[in-house]
């Protein structure tokens, strides 16, 4: 099946995608375009279009020549090209017999714009020598979000989701000079991004996409460190009253406010686990110290800096990697130890479970073990630390570990207190391995071969050699 290579830039007005073959085609062939995504993109049948066969993504942004059983040129327009992918023109009989298949790859070539996270703005580029009417609408999207919308002359914050509220800016007068281009502030996520331009009846004139590539600074750390740093520095000139909120994709790991860090509105996942420094406003240094960091808080987390009118003063992204604790031991040694420190001081009520493949592994619980909880594979085998509620150790030791305890060990520390500010939550998990023990024996072999004619002796040949066998217990 012939290949076909077409190039062109995001934002063109349509592409025509190439299909020619045979002449003077019967009138009840069939002609069908199809994406690589197996969307059909086109068919024309019984001569005429199928518009009700196509997928909805491609809804009235085809074409193809009236005459193309005639001419035998099955070639495709498509209008506002934005996604590269791959398409396959069919031409069938009536019976199905398959007559032509050609095979087109569209390449659309999408302009990318690389900031640092922390920048103030960037401006993402759409620009038109349209003519464009009073009536017309421009929409911004991302992939799954109304970022922003110009009508009726201009921005509708109302329209727009709530993530960018507050963030992004058009020209007043975007209509009269055919710049489109959104100015988008304190960019923190990499996202693509698309600009729809629509006349007064909804018709689409314009569509162009960009993407947009925020370079995040990456912080490592292994599971098992006391702290570690997540940094975030400005050299704005911050309000001694502005409000500093850490948070990582879902829940709020830290809130300073008011002159002073609110323990109160922060996830319990993060209750006494995180501090910022004292004179942040003052220095700018925003940076945020987590203590304990498990596999758990690999995660992205933002910085943002409101003002006492909740306006975005500032906002940063710092992407967190904790390495997953690994723990080796041979097979034979009387015990092993996997860690686990958290916070000194926890409350009485705390629950320390440790589990395995969902077996009880070990229960702490009402100040006291639960032997009786867990599976009999472990028992008599297990201890925890005496005083692990003031210092936070509720690492595990098990004893003549063997290769069945290979596999992955989590621990989950939690309390049920009905005051939210004290709830608390921790969670590890430790891969542990045991390496099988190793004997190895020598064996020497010795070999003589003898021989004679006439009842004498001709020749006494000797061969000795070695083997060497590993045994693994």
């Amino acid at each position: 099946m012939s290949v076909y290579q077409v190039v062109v830039d995001s934002g063109v007005e349509s592409v025509q995608l190439p299909c020619k073959g045979i002449l003077h085609l019967p009138k009840d062939a069939k002609v069908e375009w199809m994406d690589n995504n197996d969307k059909i993109v086109h068919v024309y049948m019984n001569g005429s279009d199928e518009p009700e066969q196509q997928d909805e993504f491609y809804t009235d942004r085809t074409k193809m020549n009236e005459d193309l059983l005639k001419t035998g040129d099955f070639s495709l327009t498509l209008k506002y090209p934005t996604v590269t992918n791959s398409y396959t023109c069919t031409v069938y009989s009536r019976e199905g017999k398959i007559l032509l298949k050609k095979q087109v790859v569209l390449t659309v070539i999408v302009p990318q714009v690389v900031v640092d996270s922390g920048v103030e703005s960037v401006l993402l580029d759409c620009t038109t020598t349209l003519k464009l009417r009073e009536g017309a609408t421009v929409e911004w999207r991302d992939a799954y979000r109304k970022v922003h919308v110009y009508q009726d002359g201009s921005s509708k914050p109302e329209k727009q989701d709530q993530v960018y509220r507050g963030r992004t800016e058009m020209n007043k007068d975007a209509l009269r000079t055919g710049d489109l281009s959104l100015t988008l502030r304190y960019p923190t996520v990499t996202n693509s991004y698309t600009c729809t331009l629509y006349n007064r009846d909804g018709d689409i004139l314009l569509k162009k996409l960009v993407v947009l590539n925020v370079r995040v600074p990456q912080v490592a750390v292994d599971s098992g460190v006391v702290s570690v740093q997540l940094p975030c520095e400005t050299t704005l000139e911050l309000p001694h009253d502005a409000k500093v909120e850490w948070r990582d994709i879902y829940k709020k790991a830290h809130v300073y406010e008011d002159g002073s860090d609110k323990p109160d509105k922060q996830d319990q996942d993060y209750r006494g686990r995180t501090e910022v420094n004292e004179d942040l406003l003052t220095t700018g240094d925003l940076s945020l110290t987590l203590h304990y960091p498990t596999e758990r808080d690999t995660q992205v987390y933002t910085c943002t800096v409101y003002s006492k009118e909740g306006k975005i003063l500032f906002k940063k992204a710092v992407n967190l990697k904790v390495n997953v604790c690994q723990v080796e031991v041979e097979e034979g040694e009387e015990s092993v130890c996997l860690p686990f420190k958290t916070t000194q001081n926890l409350p009485e009520d705390v629950v320390v479970a440790w589990q395995s493949d969902e077996m009880m592994v070990h229960l702490y619980e009402n100040g006291s073990d639960k032997l009786e909880e867990q599976d009999q594979v472990y028992r008599d085998r297990t201890k925890l630390n005496k005083d692990l509620l003031k210092t936070g150790d509720v690492s595990l030791i098990l004893k003549h570990p063997t290769d069945d305890d290979n596999g992955e060990y989590s621990c989950e520390v939690s309390n049920r207190d009905d005051n939210r500010t004290n709830r608390i939550w921790r969670h590890k998990i430790v891969l542990l391995k045991v390496k099988g023990l190793c004997v190895c024996v020598c064996v020497c072999v010795c070999v003589c071969a003898c021989g004679g004619g006439e009842g004498r002796l001709f020749s006494d040949l000797k061969y000795g050699f070695s083997v060497r066998v590993t045994i693994r217990l």
